[in-house]
Formats: structure tokens, C-alpha cells, sequence
């Protein structure tokens, strides 16, 4: 998962949800549907589709975003007959709140769910009651551990490891870094840490000498590395990995007029177009992102599923690359510092990773 932080539910609404078997407790978007509920348990068809789509929370602008690119391809497969309906179900960060909302799904005779988790467990029962119901799902970004369930993701440990390795070859494998990681325990720091920390264990002569955890918020992260650079004001690098935990780094050295050396960073949007403004003065950088056409790639897999094609049950999707010679095409100097920029992935892409 991204720079962006879950959001608190009431664990009351949830309850209600399961006890009244009302459809969603917050339905975000969507539109009716065009015909009359058709039964899960039917033979598999690509046509007037119902899907909804249960997120674990939408406020972040990473979520509307990607709920923006969903929508754009909801449309076209509504153009083509293949989908008939499309709603938003969200769950305010209540897992519980997730839960009750897929089994309404289910009761609802849902064709199709898609599933940005807020559990990697949690969820799997009721998911698997979808799938048992003759529903096609199919998880991305944050991700279920059911083998049930067609999964759609990237490798974050190769976060990790992408950074970590220019870095490392960025300082000529020898000097002193702060680390700077997500909240201690949330498994997409750890995953992306541990690539990372795999990679500079090959190096020696690279140190570690401080190792931070920050929310994944422009404040608290840049409270976290002041802390840490007031200790180590020498050091030669910092490996981020979130933009925001990056835009903290760099604008902490632009107003304290000190060295600008590497830093990792991720689409964020005010750290690409800070990057952006001091190239001439030397800062580099190499940013990667979670991209938001994951749902995309999800929604166009679950039509294929539907059509009989053989989509492979997990869907690995390469990890975009942001340097310092392509920074032009993705910093957007017209957009708001908190939103993250992606260039849309071509439909001939999408087609070979879902085995069409």
C-alpha cells in the first residue's frame, strides 16, 4: 500500500449491516442496475455484468484516484454490454464493516467483487463464500492470503530492493544513510524493509545509522527525519520508501541549505515536483509507485474470468520506474501536492498479464 492512512469506522455500523442485510452502509458511487438480478450460481458470461467493488477505505486521494480509473474502464465495458452495474462499497476502515458489506454483495447476486482488502485474513472467509456462490473475485493492492481468489499486486520486497540497490550503486556501495520506513509491524513497510535490507547487506561498506519509522504523512515523517538528521547531518543518502516519507527528507535539507544527496521516494506528487525543481542543483532520485490501474488490471481479469479465459490466480504487476530522465512525464505541477500521478497502462499490457 502507498503513502496513505486508513481512516476509523464505527464497529456499530457494521453490525447493523450484517443484522438487516442492507446492501452496503456507505455505497460511494455506482448506478442502478440495467435488469433484473441475475443468480451467481449461473454459468459464467461477460455480459451486463453487476460488479461492486469493496474498499477498505476511499477518502485518501491515492483511493479516488483509483476509483476515478476504475470508473473509466467501468465505462467502456458498459459500452460494450459486458457490465451493467457498478457500486462503491466503503468500509471506513472497519474491517468488520468489510466483511458484512461482501456478504451483502452475496446476497445481492453479485457477478463480480473486487476487493482492496483491510485484512490479509480476515476477509478470506467471506470471500470464499463469494466464491463458492459462483461469484468471480478478485482481490489487488492490499491483498487476502486465500488461494480462493484471483490476486493482483506488486512484489513489494522488489520495492524495496529496486531502491536499495541504486542507492547503493548511487554512493559507489560505501557511506552513511538514514533509513526511512513506514509504521513498525504494517506488512508493506516490513516487505519493502526487508528487500531493501537484503540489498545492503551485499554492501559493507554502506551504514545504517538511523532507522525510522513514520506514518505514511508528510508531518510526522518530517518531525521523524529532522530527529534523525539532527543526530547524523553527515549523511551521504536516505533510502525512503514513501513519497511522502521522501517529500519530509528533502524539503528538511532545501531549508536548512544542506547538501542535497539521494533519496528513494515514490509518486507523490510534492515530492516529484519538489525533485523536479532542484535537478539543476544536482538531486537525484529513483521513485516507483503502486500504481492505481491495479483496478483496472482487476476489473479487465474478472471479465476475462467471466469469458473463460484462463487468468493465472496471481497477476505480478512490474513496478513503473521514475528517474531523473523520464521525472517530466509524471510530476504534474497543475495537481495537488498529495495526489500520485500515473501514466494509464496500455490495454495490450493488460491483456498478457491476465492471459487473454
Amino acid at each position: 500500500m502507498n503513502a496513505r492512512s486508513v481512516r476509523g469506522a464505527l464497529a456499530v455500523a457494521a453490525s447493523l449491516c450484517a443484522l438487516t442485510g442492507v446492501t452496503a452502509c456507505n455505497v460511494e458511487s455506482g448506478s442502478t442496475s440495467a435488469g433484473a438480478d441475475k443468480s451467481a450460481s449461473s454459468a459464467p458470461s461477460a455480459k451486463d455484468l453487476k460488479v461492486g467493488w469493496s474498499t477498505i477505505y476511499l477518502t485518501p486521494s491515492w483511493m479516488q484516484q483509483t476509483l476515478k480509473m476504475l470508473q473509466t474502464d467501468v465505462d467502456k465495458l458498459k459500452s460494450a454490454g459486458k457490465v451493467s452495474s457498478f457500486k462503491t462499497f466503503n468500509a471506513n476502515g472497519d474491517t468488520s464493516q468489510q466483511i458484512a458489506q461482501i456478504r451483502a454483495m452475496i446476497q445481492q447476486k453479485y457477478d463480480v467483487i473486487l476487493v482492496d482488502a483491510g485484512s490479509s485474513t480476515a476477509l478470506n472467509p467471506a470471500l470464499e463464500q463469494a466464491v463458492a456462490a459462483g461469484i468471480t473475485v478478485v482481490a489487488f493492492d492490499s491483498l487476502p492470503t486465500s488461494t480462493k481468489v484471483i490476486r493482483v499486486g506488486t512484489d513489494q520486497k522488489a520495492w524495496g530492493s529496486m531502491m536499495a540497490e541504486w542507492l547503493a550503486k548511487k554512493l559507489d556501495g560505501k557511506g552513511s544513510i538514514i533509513a526511512m520506513n513506514g509504521p513498525a509491524g504494517v506488512a508493506v513497510s516490513e516487505d519493502r524493509w526487508s528487500g531493501a535490507e537484503t540489498v545492503f547487506k551485499k554492501y559493507p561498506d554502506i551504514k545504517i545509522v538511523s532507522n525510522v519509522h513514520s506514518e505514511y504523512n508528510l508531518a510526522p515523517a518530517a518531525q521523524a527525519f529532522a530527529s534523525a538528521y539532527s543526530a547524523h547531518p553527515d549523511i551521504d543518502g536516505v533510502f525512503s520508501q514513501g513519497g511522502a516519507l521522501s517529500a519530509a527528507a528533502l524539503q528538511t535539507l532545501v531549508k536548512q541549505d544542506k547538501k542535497l544527496v539521494p533519496i528513494t521516494g515514490e509518486n507523490y506528487n510534492g515530492f516529484l515536483k519538489l525533485w523536479q525543481s532542484k535537478q539543476k542543483e544536482g538531486f537525484s532520485s529513483l521513485a516507483t509507485a503502486q500504481p492505481n490501474y491495479l483496478s483496472v488490471i482487476a476489473l479487465e481479469a474478472a471479465v476475462a474470468k467471466r469469458e473463460g479465459v484462463d487468468v493465472p490466480q496471481d497477476i505480478d504487476v512490474p513496478l513503473p520506474e521514475i528517474t531523473d530522465d523520464n521525472l517530466g512525464d509524471y510530476a504534474k505541477p497543475d495537481q495537488a501536492d498529495d495526489s500520485y500521478p500515473i501514466n494509464d497502462l496500455p490495454q495490450a499490457d493488460i491483456d498478457k498479464l491476465i492471459g487473454k
